[in-house]
């Protein structure tokens, strides 16, 4: 697979994780399935080793006996996405494994029975446009827990001191 486009992003408990595709015709066609966009799995822990999940489509498979590590990424039957956190061997079709990352990283980053696993293109994360409420009055409290309204003011026309502003301390001289 070309350097330049086997990675993808996977995103599981509020992590962000990326791997490297195997050079498989599997893994190439989940790439290209990617194009349309991030797709969610549900996956569940099975066997304290792994968490799979059904992909929404077959992919082609290129089964071998395999003894996995945590990090792996395989194809399961053509239609089950498996990331183990341990090992196993058994017949797998490759699709990739997660990068740099160690064991008790994997484990955290999968943890919990059952959850929602996002893969996606690297650099795709599904979010179209952000915007920002700039019309929107910050919210200010003092150290005490005060609310305070600029009411047309700046915040730069505060009395010097230590505020909480729109949930970050700033100091205003």
């Amino acid at each position: 697979m070309a350097n330049a486009q086997n990675k993808i992003e996977i995103i599981a408990n509020g992590q962000t994780m990326t791997a490297t595709l195997a050079d498989t015709e599997a893994a190439r066609q989940l790439l290209t399935r990617l194009d349309n966009g991030p797709v969610t799995i549900r996956m569940n822990d099975y066997g304290g080793f792994e968490k799979v999940g059904s992909l929404p489509w077959s992919l082609p498979t290129s089964n071998r006996q395999i003894t996995t590590k945590a990090g792996d990424i395989m194809l399961y039957q053509g239609d089950n996405i498996v990331i183990f956190y341990g090992s196993n061997s058994w017949s797998y079709t490759p699709l990739g494994r997660i990068d740099g990352a160690g064991v008790s990283e994997i484990r955290d980053f999968l943890s919990g029975n059952s959850i929602n696993v996002t893969f996606a293109k690297q650099g795709q994360s599904g979010i179209d446009d952000i915007t920002a409420d700039a019309d929107k009055e910050p919210e200010i409290y003092t150290l005490q827990g005060r609310r305070i309204s600029l009411a047309g003011r700046k915040i730069s026309d505060l009395p010097k001191g230590i505020y909480i502003i729109n949930g970050k301390k700033q100091l205003i001289k």
